[in-house]
């Protein structure tokens, strides 16, 4: 099979096309062949071994067809989205014609989208489902910054929250796309900066009840200043870099009552705690075909232009999701 492969930690042009054998799935796992993937920064810090020792074929998210389920569980042929479970780290990842993915970890999904559409979805969906519904527990009538709302994964959150009748706050670098952002559902879009917190508090004396921080560490400090008592923080994103928040002091720094958590899908998805089948997304899907969610791929390229994604993924301009077609 061709598979897109680091050849050694760096920059993009380390990736290149190898022919690689066909994987068989062992016991426990499911052989997919791949249609289309979307692309993820988790992948680039993979690719700068930034995260230690991991899988020479990357790729932590993809959509197809079964073509082998040892245990019966998928039928040959069923159309499915595949994501995470140790694909790119532990085990060789979707960047190929063909991967093998732990069971738990293949959702089966009916869809007359194009696989382009879908692969668009999965991962930037679930992980913004979980984080609103499970670490922000949103429901209507709250009010939600977003930071980092350009993002795939802001605008998949955004998607979700202005459906579910909250009054989302967007938060962004790009003031060009502040339009953009209305129209996936925002009632008001901020330009990002790091105090963002003092605007917020004249526009909201009070706080706010929650704040999606995709921009991490670099701001975290902001974001608690920005919610009111009994207000939620979830830190999902580190688009601001991930170095470590120095000289942090809950005592001096977490405002009482104000409730701070993390999610990680990488590590979290598939444990007991965190199972992907919590997860609609077959609703999620049905969602973006009727046009309730906006998302669409901001670019589709093809196997060969990998290079190219990546580096448009490295510059924060893509502007949403980037789609590889297999």
């Amino acid at each position: 099979m061709r598979a897109i492969v680091r050849k050694q930690y760096g920059e993009a042009d380390q990736l290149a096309i190898e022919q690689r054998p066909q994987p068989q799935p062992r016991p426990g796992e499911v052989l997919v062949e791949i249609r289309a993937f979307g692309l993820n920064r988790a992948e680039i810090y993979m690719r700068r071994g930034a995260w230690g020792e991991v899988a020479e074929i990357s790729g932590i998210e993809c959509v197809g067809l079964v073509q082998a389920d040892p245990a019966g569980r998928f039928a040959a042929g069923q159309k499915v989205a595949a994501l995470l479970g140790g694909m790119g780290r532990g085990i060789p990842g979707s960047y190929a014609e063909y991967v093998c993915v732990p069971a738990a970890h293949v959702v089966p999904l009916r869809t007359q989208l194009s696989w382009e559409e879908l692969a668009a979805i999965p991962e930037s969906y679930a992980t913004a489902w979980t984080c609103l519904h499970r670490n922000l527990a949103l429901v209507p009538g709250r009010t939600l910054l977003i930071r980092g709302a350009s993002s795939a994964l802001g605008q998949a959150a955004l998607n979700i929250a202005a459906q579910l009748g909250a009054q989302v706050i967007a938060a962004t670098r790009r003031p060009e796309r502040g339009e953009a952002l209305r129209q996936l559902g925002a009632q008001q879009v901020l330009p990002e900066e790091p105090r963002l917190s003092q605007r917020v508090r004249e526009l909201h004396p009070r706080g706010i009840d929650a704040v999606l921080d995709l921009v991490g560490n670099s701001v975290l400090l902001d974001s608690l200043n920005m919610v009111r008592p009994d207000g939620r923080i979830c830190l999902a994103g580190f688009l601001g870099g991930s170095e470590p928040l120095a000289g942090f002091n809950p005592m001096q720094h977490l405002p009482s009552g104000v409730q701070l958590s993390f999610f990680g899908s990488a590590f979290a998805y598939g444990t007991p705690d965190y199972p992907l089948s919590e997860v609609p997304l077959q609703a999620i899907v049905d969602h973006v075909a009727d046009g309730t969610y906006q998302a669409q791929p901001a670019r589709v390229f093809r196997f060969e232009q990998i290079q190219e994604a990546h580096r448009l993924m490295e510059s924060d301009l893509a502007g949403g999701k980037l789609v590889v077609r297999v």
